[in-house]
């Protein structure tokens, strides 16, 4: 439900914290120190005990996952023999999380280790990790949560982007088809994502995708929800974006023209009608003879759409004269069943 924020809700604290970060702060100076040999320590630092760790990470306490955040990070780099037992347990966490509870606490600090993590990997990447991003992070967009870690998921998400351009096309299918319908903030969180990720796009992987991509923005600069049309229609600002476009607005410009003239003659909000004149007037500005081509066909199909609805409309209204009539005849009197009204003798 949109009306439920659940990053208002109170985080819970554990009234053992006091006891607990002794603990914690110990075991994160053994790790990070110097003097600690990985050889040595990974007979107890073991999978065991990652998945035991791990496993912590769904505590309610955001000072507990902090400090579990720090740990596992260290971990990561100092025990390079677990590195890929520990992508996979997270890995495991979110395919949990995706498709059976949608409850978790710890995805957010999770996507921030990965985050660091995608940042290291080398080039060119590894087949393992591009499906980790198909198979796990494009799905983190289906819970209704995601709210509560986009910001570190549109991190990892534009991480892999900008290291290989050619997963831009993968990774936009991706947000279309996740792509929220009722829910308004989440669509303006897409819509920003969409921006970073398309600031990290190549000409060749944007026209692969170009078609059903601005579908779905056309859609969005519709949308009444006024910080929806406007998130949308922002995208004009981005100067590299505003490129794309203007290298493919013989394709583009059909698709969103009606928008942009639905809004400007009907939207409600003097913002969104303001930025689509913006909009129009780049595309105008650009090659006003091919925006008049797409002005007179919109005009000639609003024209057909009206004659088709008055055709239907004159259907209806002759059919329904036709069945009162028929009624009229084979019931004369007026009365139900064609039975005249008989005083009971």
């Amino acid at each position: 439900m949109e009306g439920v924020d659940l990053e208002e809700d109170e985080p819970l604290m554990d009234p053992a914290w006091s006891h607990l970060q002794i603990v914690y702060e110990v075991f994160l100076r053994f790790v990070a120190s110097q003097e600690t040999d990985a050889k040595l320590a990974k007979r107890y630092i073991d999978h065991s005990f990652i998945l035991r760790l791990l496993d912590l990470f769904d505590s309610e306490d955001p000072r507990e996952r902090d400090y579990l955040k720090t740990i596992l990070h260290r971990i990561y780099g100092k025990f390079m023999v677990h590195r890929p037992f520990i992508r996979k347990a997270i890995n495991n966490i979110f395919y949990r999380f995706i498709f059976e509870t949608e409850k978790h606490n710890g995805i957010a600090e999770l996507l921030e280790i990965l985050g660091s993590i995608i940042n290291g990997f080398a080039l060119p990447l590894k087949e393992e990790h591009k499906l980790f991003l198909v198979r796990a992070l494009i799905p983190l967009h289906k819970p209704k949560c995601v709210s509560m870690y986009h910001q570190q998921l549109s991190y990892c998400i534009t991480q892999f982007v900008e290291k290989d351009c050619k997963l831009s096309d993968t990774v936009i299918r991706g947000l279309l088809k996740y792509w929220p319908v009722t829910n308004s903030s989440k669509e303006v969180m897409f819509l920003g994502e969409l921006e970073e990720v398309l600031e990290a796009t190549q000409l060749a992987e944007f026209q692969r995708c170009m078609v059903p991509l601005f579908c779905q923005i056309a859609r969005s600069m519709n949308s009444s929800h006024f910080q929806v049309a406007e998130r949308a229609l922002f995208l004009w600002n981005n100067d590299h974006i505003e490129n794309l476009i203007k290298q493919n607005y013989k394709v583009l410009l059909p698709i969103i023209y009606p928008a942009l003239e639905r809004n400007t003659r009907d939207h409600w909000n003097q913002a969104v009608r303001s930025l689509t004149l913006n909009v129009r007037k780049i595309f105008s500005d650009h090659d006003s003879a091919f925006f008049g081509e797409c002005a007179q066909r919109f005009n000639d199909e609003e024209l057909k759409q009206q004659e088709t609805d008055s055709k239907r409309e004159a259907l209806w209204k002759r059919l329904e004269e036709m069945a009162t009539s028929k009624l009229g005849e084979n019931n004369p009197s007026g009365t139900p069943n064609g039975k005249s009204s008989q005083a009971a003798g």
